[in-house]
């Protein structure tokens, strides 16, 4: 069970002080070998999920920031982010570990849902929000993960009454469950088992959105 060393961690406190090209290309060779086993790591994640799962992708994002559109110019990101996606369509939602120099977490759900999505889960909050509020309120989701957040709209979508009983989840764009971690959580040698433990607790709320998201409201297949 491959663990994260803590040379991850100090390399990327010593990134943030040290935020150019000059440093990094310095120290090019360590960011390498800490590639290797972050790859290993989240392939090790990503099987023991497929155990009980669907996971057909895993991207580790590039540590090298895009600064077109930015007025932060640093050139690199002191964070190194992993994905695992369920395999769509039957399968919907997706995993996401954020090992930082100071803010490290995990997160679960659908950040940006397409606007045929985001019409879908809205029109089945709106028929029936108590279930929805349910399973999301699981003592099993709600020890690991505490409430489901997301960016929301200041007014009632267009189309949905403003009074409706579950307005607050109605106006939601993002349905995410996100769990910070302390540096000494990261580097347990236990932590890859809690971390496969966490997300498969989110499990009753991906297979309760995948309903959804593979029906009309009559129940109806649309896959």
């Amino acid at each position: 069970m491959q663990a994260i060393p803590k040379s991850t961690i100090n390399f990327l406190k010593e990134l943030k002080l040290n935020n150019n090209r000059e440093w990094f290309n310095e120290n090019k060779q360590e960011y390498q070998s800490i590639q290797i086993d972050v790859k290993k790591f989240t392939q090790e994640v990503k099987d023991e999920l497929n155990t009980s799962d669907n996971i057909d992708e895993l991207k580790i994002f590039r540590i090298y920031r895009d600064l077109r559109f930015s007025k932060d110019k640093t050139p690199y990101k002191t964070n190194i982010g992993m994905a695992f996606h369920r395999m769509k369509p039957e399968f919907r939602g997706g995993y996401y570990l954020e090992i930082s120099a100071e803010d490290s977490f995990i997160a679960a759900g659908f950040w940006n849902p397409n606007k045929e999505d985001l019409l879908r889960i809205r029109r089945e909050i709106e028929l029936d929000g108590q279930e929805f509020k349910r399973i999301i309120n699981q003592e099993k989701i709600k020890d690991f993960w505490g409430d489901i957040k997301g960016d929301e709209l200041k007014t009632s979508p267009k189309g949905f009454d403003s009074d409706h009983h579950h307005i607050d989840m109605i106006k939601k764009k993002q349905f995410i469950f996100i769990k910070k971690l302390k540096e000494k959580e990261i580097l347990d040698l236990s932590f890859q088992k809690i971390l496969v433990n966490c997300f498969t607790s989110i499990r009753p709320f991906f297979d309760y959105m995948s309903e959804i998201l593979t029906t009309n409201l009559n129940g109806e297949s649309t896959i």
